[in-house]
């Protein structure tokens, strides 16, 4: 009898995946968390084989999330689902500590086969991650490293952004206006292929 935690915010996600995996595994028990905090509460009451995370929740940060479930519960299999892209992101949370990593984009039977993957003490790799791992190894890391192309003014701005200063600070402290700030911010975003702040942090780690 599997012990599965759904941890994401997003309600309707979690019930949605409770469904497919209480209708795929046989006697599955899955419990729901929708925070980092509730998570916590919930896997200190029994013991869990796996959890199935979202790596942006409220009270959580990323890698921490990890490192703070391994130290407690060292032998829980953890699979990240996640919006992130996975050819950008997936191979980062699988060295991090994760078993698994799936995109939000899949279809249902891809996540019925990551999480009965999973229990049966396997690592989990998508199609997607595991193409992206045969063309990193076959070009070894032959791609050019995207945040040479930024600019000096823009990597200046980029530090701030990863620092946590808004466009209206940045602005203030480099005496710019607003709206240059924002077409650098965005000028940013593009050159990475990034959609937000998270995962800019995310790729500069990537490639540091």
């Amino acid at each position: 009898m599997p012990n599965i935690l759904v941890v994401d915010d997003q309600e309707v996600v979690r019930y949605g995946t409770t469904l497919i995996l209480q209708k795929s595994i046989d006697d599955a028990q899955v419990s729901e968390a929708g925070s980092f905090e509730d998570t916590l509460k919930i896997l200190s009451t029994k013991k869990f084989d796996l959890v199935i995370l979202d790596i942006d929740m409220p009270g959580g940060n990323n890698h921490q999330m990890l490192d703070v479930i391994r130290l407690r519960h060292p032998d829980i299999r953890i699979l990240i689902f996640s919006s992130y892209d996975e050819q950008i992101f997936g191979w980062r949370y699988l060295e991090a500590g994760a078993d698994g990593f799936l995109s939000k984009k899949t279809g249902i039977e891809e996540i019925k086969n990551a999480a009965k993957t999973l229990l049966r003490d396997e690592k989990y790799l998508s199609p997607t991650l595991k193409q992206t791992l045969l063309n990193n190894f076959t070009n070894k890391k032959s791609a050019t490293n995207p945040i040479q192309r930024l600019s000096s003014r823009e990597n200046n701005i980029m530090q701030l952004l990863i620092k946590g200063s808004s466009v209206a600070e940045i602005a203030d402290k480099l005496s710019l206006q607003i709206s240059t700030v924002s077409t650098y911010k965005k000028r940013i975003f593009e050159k990475l292929q990034v959609s937000n702040v998270i995962e800019m942090i995310e790729k500069v780690q990537l490639y540091s």
